[in-house]
Formats: C-alpha cells, structure tokens, sequence
C-alpha cells in the first residue's frame, strides 16, 4: 500500500489541519457557537478497507451521510465528506434551529449538507491549491445516503481496482456536541504520486525558507 515518509505525512496533517480550521471558522458562523476542528490522523487504505473502517463490516451497515465533489489540476480526486446519518441531522438541526420539526428537517437536510459539504471539501482542497502554488477546480457537491460501501462505490467510479483512499479522522466539536466524521479522497496511483511530489516541494519551500 501507498505510504509517505513521517515527514511528508506530518506535512499533510498539518496542511489538513490548516484546512480544517479555516472550514471551523465557517461553521462556527453557521451555528453560532464555537466550532473546533482537527484532523489527528490519516491513513492510505484500499477501497474495501474504507469501507470496512466505516462501519460496512458490521452485522448491519450502518447509513452514512455523504457528500461528494470531484477535483481536478494538480491532482485529481473524488472528496467526500461522511457522517453517520443520526449525525448529519444532528449538524442540520444546528444550522436551522430547534424549533424546525423533524419532517421538514429531513427535507432541509440534503441542502445543509451540501452547503456544509461545500464549506468542509473547499477549505481542505483550496488549502492544498494555495500550499502546493497549483489550481485545483472543484465540481459542484453530490449528495450520498447509504451505507459507506455504497457511497466509496458510487464515487469511485470505474477505476476502483487502481485507486487508493486517503482517509482523513475528522473530530468536530461544538460547545455541546462532539461528532466524528471523515473525509475521504479516492486518488488514482498516479495522483498519488502527484500528491506526494507536491508535498515534497512544499517541505523543501519551507526548508529554505527557515
């Protein structure tokens, strides 16, 4: 399986951790009260084994909530952003209130979490383009229910033997909440080998800079 060096994993984390923050920013405008993201971890997977890491190994799959926008440029990837359904509407009822019922909530809710899909992927992915000096254009955000087998299978389109997952442990923490989601990017091998050259030039930038 792909893998990078501590240091270029450590660069990732902290650019993704960048990105993260600038998207709690956002939130934090949304649901008025204080958001807090970070990303403590990633990890380079096979498709099955995202799967499996949400939840799909289970005796009943539980349903994910995702969104999902495909980015091209420096590299090119499929991004989505997953949360437990439960989960997703628990964010929704934060952006619009307590006092919306629950009916209209779950119509409300594939629009709020293409809004908030849009915010979490951009701010990750614009990190990136800014850090790495490149363009990355993004599609316009897809919403995904089912079980997290479903949505990977869905998104990774036709190329699913020649892809790997790069799955970023997203904590969200509101003032009285704390909800895990994740982010997920389906990358070909040779983006991948993309990604991982854009980071070495990143890490000798900031070398020469110190």
């Amino acid at each position: 399986m792909f893998q990078l060096s501590e240091l270029e994993n450590d660069a990732l984390i902290e650019i993704f951790n960048i990105g993260v923050g600038h998207a709690a920013a956002s939130m934090s405008a949304i649901v008025n009260e204080a958001v807090r993201m970070s990303v403590p971890s990633i990890s380079f997977i096979a498709r099955a084994e995202a799967a499996r890491l949400l939840g799909a190994g289970e005796a009943v799959p539980e349903r994910i909530c995702g969104v999902s926008q495909h980015y091209a440029g420096a590299f090119e990837t499929e991004a989505i952003l997953m949360f437990p359904e439960d989960k997703s509407l628990e964010i929704v009822r934060l952006m619009v209130g307590e006092a919306v019922p629950l009916k209209e909530l779950t119509e409300m809710e594939q629009e709020a979490m293409c809004e908030i899909g849009n915010i979490m992927l951009n701010s990750c992915v614009g990190t990136l383009a800014n850090i790495f000096q490149r363009e990355l254009h993004g599609s316009l955000p897809q919403y995904h229910v089912g079980t997290s087998d479903e949505i990977l299978t869905a998104t990774a389109g036709s190329s699913q033997a020649d892809t790997v997952v790069l799955m970023l442990h997203i904590d969200f923490v509101l003032e009285k909440h704390q909800i895990h989601g994740y982010v997920a990017f389906v990358l070909a091998i040779s983006a991948l080998h993309d990604l991982k050259d854009q980071i070495n030039l990143y890490i000798t930038r900031a070398i020469g800079q110190s």
